[in-house]
């Protein structure tokens, strides 16, 4: 009997086995029937095989351990895997996210545009050099072409050009590009909070998986002993069949639930995968420090922080201030401009220093290097409106830009008592989960000892396993949140 228990805890039962087992499990219908009343010939029948189908499905049912699961997975290195902190996990996320590096490249872009926009400010120098050939008359040694006094003409300019309008005096463009360039900084530290926020998300998603994957482990394995126990105790007569039965239902649920959390684990592993590495990998382990929270800070220095350092405000602020540049622009184009062109080279029939004028050969050799200045001034006159319908539009984006502005400030406001108040209940949700997940394990162990004494049913117990996977994961659930919470604080107030 001996060796028969113990093939059957190693799950090795053999058919003679299990008869001699159901030849256990037949030993108390003796006794039943002695303390049976007199019952008629069907009663009897029907009694009889009430009993009989008990004992045989006490004797067929085994305790065996779930079946390993075999996930389709990445291919990843062989190298031993790398321990990820969540700092780690925020620096290798800014290198591989695409909207992030999109909002740099903008960043970038604006930069160069200001650059610009300094530059066309300033003078600018230039060389040409040109050969222009005229077809000649047949009789006067100058081409056919007025402008030009001879067959052959060769040009060789520097030229200095510099435009003098009341964008240069305002440098509004210039003005503009700044507020572009601060804009687009803004949008970057956007990206770079928005970011911070899903990898905070996704990785103590993955480390509460972890905790989660272990807590259905222990429930398992309770539901395991909590099923050789009903079964031991029917053995010796202590309790029903039914208790038997409500522990196999019971532990056919932990295994599957072991297999729902190990599917968990395994998608929160892929999704921070995805963030972090260029190449699809999970060969990596986390850190679990969520009983490590950093504390809240009062709300008046949440309240500073948010006023100082929320790139939401700096985007608006900053597009009312290109709205406004747009407005002067656009009020420029009604002013007068002058535009002066200095040149300095040759412009001659030979491509020399010196030689002798096609149209003017008496004279003898001629120096050839010389300068000229053109001055051109544009006075607008009449447009048919457009330059006035321009400036129209430009104040009605500034207004638009204002109306966003309050909208922004407000927005604000309001994310600060939300966020705020979100941390404070995650927080508190923290404090009393912690201690209700204590009091489950702790009234699990009364009850599973009260069962065994007979004082507590298989249902009672069944119960105080639930509610103790259901307190763990809540506990779990709730320090991710607190976490979460603290980082879209974050994107108020900036890191504190």
């Amino acid at each position: 009997m001996r060796r028969a228990q113990r093939r059957r805890r190693r799950g090795g039962q053999t058919g003679p086995n299990v008869f001699a087992e159901l030849l256990l499990r037949l030993r108390p219908i003796g006794l039943a029937l002695r303390a049976t009343p007199p019952l008629r010939g069907g009663e009897f029948c029907l009694y009889l095989f009430a009993i009989l189908i008990g004992a045989v499905s006490s004797a067929f049912a085994q305790v065996s351990e779930p079946p390993s699961l075999q996930f389709a997975r990445p291919q990843g290195p062989a190298a031993p895997p790398p321990v990820i902190t969540l700092q780690d996990a925020l620096e290798r996320a800014k290198q591989v996210d695409a909207p992030y590096h999109l909002a740099i490249a903008d960043a970038a872009v604006a930069r160069e545009d200001r650059v610009q926009a300094k530059s066309a400010l300033l003078p600018t120098a230039s060389h040409t050099t040109q050969y222009l050939g005229t077809q000649g008359n047949g009789r006067a040694p100058s081409g056919r072409f007025v402008t030009n006094d001879g067959v052959h003409v060769y040009r060789s300019w520097g030229i200095v050009h510099q435009d003098i309008n009341p964008n240069t005096f305002y440098k509004s463009s210039y003005r503009r590009a700044q507020a572009a360039e601060a804009l687009a900084a803004a949008k970057v530290e956007i990206a770079q909070r928005g970011l911070a926020v899903t990898v905070t998300r996704n990785y103590y998603a993955l480390v509460t998986s972890q905790r989660k994957y272990a807590t259905a482990q222990q429930s398992f394995q309770q539901a395991q002993r909590f099923l050789e126990i009903t079964q031991q105790q029917e053995n010796a007569g202590q309790v029903a069949h039914s208790d038997v039965v409500k522990a196999q239902v019971q532990y056919e649920q932990q295994r599957q639930g072991l297999q729902e959390a190990m599917l968990g684990m395994e998608n929160t592993r892929l999704n921070l995968a995805v963030l972090l590495f260029p190449e699809l990998n999970e060969n990596f382990t986390v850190v679990d420090d969520l009983d490590s929270a950093r504390t809240l800070p009062p709300f008046s220095e949440v309240q500073t922080m948010a006023g100082n350092q929320n790139p939401d405000i700096r985007v608006a602020q900053e597009a009312l201030r290109q709205a406004t540049q747009d407005v002067r622009i656009a009020q420029n184009a009604l002013l007068p401009s002058l535009a002066i062109d200095g040149n300095y080279g040759i412009e001659a029939n030979a491509f020399a220093l010196h030689s002798v004028v096609a149209a003017a050969p008496q004279y003898g050799p001629l120096p050839n290097l010389g300068y000229y200045v053109v001055g051109n001034f544009t006075l607008p006159v009449f447009d048919w409106g457009i330059r006035r319908s321009k400036i129209r539009q430009a104040q009605t984006r500034e207004q638009q830009a204002r109306v966003e502005l309050t909208q922004v400030q407000r927005q604000l406001l309001g994310n600060l008592y939300l966020f705020y108040n979100e941390a404070l209940t995650a927080r508190s949700a923290v404090d009393g989960l912690r201690r209700a997940a204590d009091l489950a394990a702790e009234s699990l162990r009364l009850i599973v000892l009260r069962y065994q004494a007979g004082e507590s049913t298989a249902l009672e117990v069944v119960d105080a396993q639930n509610t103790l996977v259901q307190a763990r994961n809540a506990y779990d659930d709730a320090q991710t949140r607190y976490r979460v919470a603290l980082a879209t604080l974050q994107t108020v107030t900036g890191a504190f």
